[in-house]
């Protein structure tokens, strides 16, 4: 296997750069591999199984993945504080109150140790039957290959610094209801973090479909079009300025899109344009009804034969979400493009939040703060029909925080603006659209 080296390269779809990496250890298939076997071995990861049991159960699972995280951390000077955050749950899936924790590694920022950016996947696993605590339910690749992903990004990501923090979370209680998601997005807003982006894996860890379709070249990234926290002011004024398509989570995706093309050859993104596949749901849902930009990694194709099922054999077909039924070269590409965007969202400032004005001129005004970091800003363009930002900024490294631009009729355009910092590291666009900004809503009351 190449070794993986992140250069100064230009995103394929912007056409802006991303900072530039040292080269670092590379991902390994065989660490995924590793920590997916050993996610198997607990028998179940269920929610409501043993908390307490050594060997068996969410108990053991959290108290490996924690242990985990402070030996990565060891390996870096102790540059992770792992934290436990906890509560206690109850709802239709789980009838009686059960402690729920999440396993939280933290890489602060030397500058703006308040960014954050998350990565995360969930660590609990189900049987066919949702409430099944007892019988095995290996969840292989849902999700012991999110959880390690996350692990495998700490590893890598541990041995640099960067000017905003990293989060890596392992989060329980997904298939109960989404409550370690939940739980994740409480302790964020009572730490005061401003939320740059999560990054929700689950399921990232397969090739083949249930219906003999194969695709290794392909991670679909979903993300939400309105936004989760819209006020009714916020969307009566997308209905008649736009922003349809401009959620911040939109951005995000777009932006990781752009990046895969400098990573690695042989994955590239499919947008789904849509919070989670249809009728589902996962993990960073609660953060989008915060209002915090997050979007979902998922496989290509999904394999439902090998996914929430008793482990058995009916009519010559095997069910059981099984490690055999893995491909850990794709989670590797998955992991790869993982940590190159967190890279590149950790060494970014925070998007601006621009405003456009076009109203009954011939030109367009766009104003924005200034933002901590940056160092210059870019203004891009794309007409209202079109899906991704123009190639190339309509203007370029400007120092100023307000443009003008001649001619640009903007009832035709939408506008959005980049952060770049002093080395080059490039934010994500915010569009200048109601509800484009990255703030969650409610902070703006």
């Amino acid at each position: 296997m190449r070794k993986i080296v992140f250069p100064l390269v230009h995103i394929a779809v912007l056409g802006y750069p991303v900072p530039a990496l040292a080269e670092q250890p590379q991902v390994s298939p065989d660490r995924l591999r590793a920590d997916v076997a050993q996610l198997v071995s607990f028998g179940t990861r269920h929610t409501l199984s043993s908390d307490s049991d050594p060997k068996r159960g969410i108990g053991a699972a959290r108290r490996w993945a924690a242990d985990e995280f402070r030996r990565t951390s060891k390996a870096c000077g102790n540059c992770l504080e792992v934290v436990l955050p906890e509560s206690t749950v109850s709802g239709a899936r789980i009838p009686a109150p059960v402690r729920l924790v999440d396993v939280v590694a933290i890489q602060r920022g030397t500058e703006r140790p308040d960014e954050v950016v998350i990565v995360q996947g969930h660590i609990d696993s189900r049987a066919s039957d949702v409430m099944d605590a007892g019988s095995d339910a290996p969840g292989a690749n849902d999700d012991a290959s999110g959880t390690a992903l996350v692990l495998e990004a700490a590893r890598v990501l541990s041995q640099r610094r960067f000017p905003s923090t990293i989060v890596y979370a392992a989060l329980s209680g997904e298939e109960q209801g989404l409550y370690g998601g939940r739980l994740l997005a409480d302790f964020a807003k009572k730490q005061g973090w401003t939320v740059k982006a999560v990054l929700n894996n689950d399921i990232v860890g397969g090739t083949h479909g249930s219906d003999g379709l194969v695709d290794d070249t392909h991670v679909r990234v979903f993300s939400e079009g309105p936004r989760a926290d819209a006020t009714d002011e916020t969307r009566a004024a997308a209905r008649r300025f736009g922003g349809e398509n401009d959620s911040p989570s939109r951005n995000i995706s777009r932006y990781i899109a752009g990046l895969a093309g400098g990573v690695q050859d042989d994955l590239a993104v499919r947008q789904v344009w849509r919070a989670d596949r249809m009728g589902r749901g996962g993990d960073q849902l609660p953060f989008l009804e915060q209002g915090n930009p997050a979007v979902r990694f998922s496989v290509a194709v999904e394999d439902y034969e090998h996914q929430h099922q008793d482990l058995r054999t009916e009519d010559g077909v095997k069910y059981g979400d099984t490690i055999d039924e893995m491909d850990f070269p794709y989670l590797a590409k998955v992991t790869r493009l993982n940590v190159a965007t967190l890279a590149a969202l950790a060494s970014a400032p925070m998007p601006p939040e621009p405003v456009a004005d076009a109203a009954v001129k011939t030109w367009t005004d766009v104003r924005w703060k200034p933002v901590a970091g940056a160092v210059a800003y870019n203004v891009w363009r794309r007409r209202t029909d079109a899906p991704e930002w123009e190639s190339q900024p309509a203007v370029s490294g400007t120092t100023q925080t307000a443009v003008k631009l001649e001619g640009l009729r903007g009832d035709d355009w939408l506008l959005g603006v980049s952060a770049i910092a002093a080395d080059g590291s490039e934010s994500p666009v915010a569009s200048a659209v109601p509800g484009g900004g990255y703030e969650p809503l409610g902070s703006q009351e």
